[in-house]
């Protein structure tokens, strides 16, 4: 073996390394809590990547390196951190990503994977428990919610009784779902990855709240049937993108029980509010789907990039890849759930179950309940104080952890007034005092909070909103 291969695998050269970058990442975390640290230090992607670019012709050592790939992230533990939809990992998890990532087994097939593998199973059944499925539930875990959507989706495909898609292909058969026209674009995508085109995907329009007007899905689906389309699927948001908005789960899961079809939850942000004793109404209905999809990754502290996809009956879950599934039923009871390549689209998976599980394996799910109630708090904290300000409008009272608003200013039109919001924003982002977003809504352009940090407190709320005022007038 070469002296260099000797170098890399060294024991005790990982050893110094690795207690040198806990502690820097302990630093970063202290500082970032203690705001002594920006939550961001933007460059432009051609900037940025001129510094990569010349960083490997320099003299830098691993630590080095470390410390200036922290420094040019963004950093989700700060409290002014209010932007996309990623948690601020809990320090059990980041630790257990070292651990899955030193060991590297891949999971397709249980021999590679043992430890990994039984904890892959029993997460969706610790959600499924929280969403109120019996005994019965199950699932796996998949890379990210886009994939779970999808897979779950080809499952509810692979129910339809008098063809095996999977193995006969589409003919003339013409299948659609419904979703309301908020959802996540990845369910479209879906559709149209499963060759179902413009007439594969049927968007229900939504009422002022930004939900899916339930009222309107009978006339949909029996327009879709006058022409020609068989609805195979309907699709409830739980909750959506940009306004974080839930749909009414109870009234569309009596739907697709009335016309026999398939019931699927998106979700990856908000489902893990099943968790929350204050707030798990908001998702009343959820345990009448078939499947659902969680990101752990969003509201349960994990780093990216994990989603459960639970099934209420777990068979289900063995149906989706199956050329026969009378075959796979009748030959293997047992259905081989250790082997997971034969349910995801991953055949070299992924040790991410071990994550999730170490938070509440050392905090309980109680953890979780506290996180999702802490966001869901902060974000109704931030309406308020969005509502009582005469410069600020809400798109909508928030449902979720989201609150879109926007500045207004009666002298401009709706053109100015989107330019303002975009500029404020850009500003924002440049400055790196906070991190936020902003989405478009009915052609408006608005200023988007997602409240994932529990150490948020109002006073950093109310310096943001003063921020923003004070770029308006600059």
């Amino acid at each position: 073996m070469s002296d260099l291969l000797k170098k890399i695998y060294d024991q005790e050269s990982f050893r110094q390394q690795g207690h040198r970058l806990v502690d820097l990442l302990a630093d970063h975390l202290g500082a970032s809590l203690s705001e002594k640290n920006q939550v961001n230090h933007y460059k432009e992607p051609n900037d940025q990547l001129d510094i990569w670019k010349s960083f490997l012709g320099q003299d830098h050592s691993s630590i080095d390196y470390f410390s200036d790939i922290i420094n040019g992230s963004i950093n989700l533990h700060h409290p002014k951190y209010m932007g996309h939809q990623i948690s601020p990992p809990a320090p059990i998890a980041a630790l257990s990503a070292l651990v899955t990532d030193m060991m590297n087994n891949g999971m397709g097939v249980y021999e590679m994977g043992g430890p990994s593998t039984a904890i892959d199973r029993l997460i969706p059944e610790i959600i499924g428990k929280a969403i109120g499925y019996n005994y019965q539930c199950g699932g796996f875990l998949t890379s990210g919610g886009t994939l779970a959507n999808l897979t779950c989706l080809l499952t509810a495909r692979a129910q339809l009784k008098d063809r095996h898609i999977w193995n006969e292909g589409m003919g003339d058969k013409k299948l659609t779902l419904m979703v309301s026209e908020q959802a996540h674009y990845c369910v479209d995508r879906a559709a149209r990855i499963m060759g179902l085109g413009d007439d594969g995907i049927i968007k229900i329009p939504v009422n002022d709240r930004y939900q899916m007007d339930v009222s309107k899905l009978e006339v949909y689906y029996n327009e879709a049937i006058d022409k020609g389309l068989e609805v195979f699927a309907v699709v409830g948001s739980a909750c959506t993108t940009s306004t974080g908005s839930y749909d009414d789960l109870e009234s569309i899961g009596a739907f697709a029980k009335s016309k026999g079809i398939w019931f699927h939850i998106d979700g990856a942000h908000g489902g893990a509010v099943v968790f929350s004793e204050k707030y798990r109404h908001i998702v009343n209905g959820i345990e009448q789907a078939d499947s659902v999809i969680v990101d752990c990754h969003k509201m349960m502290m994990t780093p990216s990039v994990t989603t459960a996809v639970i099934y209420k009956e777990v068979q289900d879950s063995f149906t989706t890849f199956s050329q026969n599934a009378n075959y796979l039923f009748e030959k293997n009871q047992d259905k081989e759930w250790f082997n997971m390549a034969k349910r995801t689209f991953e055949c070299t998976k992924l040790m991410m179950g071990v994550k999730f599980y170490a938070i509440i394996q050392a905090h309980g799910t109680q953890a979780i309940d506290a996180f999702v109630t802490t966001l869901h708090d902060n974000a109704r904290v931030f309406a308020d104080l969005v509502t009582e300000h005469p410069q600020f409008e809400l798109a909508c009272y928030p449902e979720s952890n989201i609150v879109c608003y926007r500045l207004i200013d009666d002298q401009l039109d709706e053109d100015a007034l989107n330019k303002l919001n975009a500029g404020i924003r850009r500003q924002l982002l440049e400055d790196g005092e906070f991190y936020i977003v902003q989405t478009i809504i009915d052609g408006k352009v608005y200023l988007r909070n997602t409240m994932m940090n529990p150490f948020t407190e109002k006073k950093h709320m109310e310096r943001l909103l003063e921020t923003l005022i004070n770029y308006s007038n600059s």
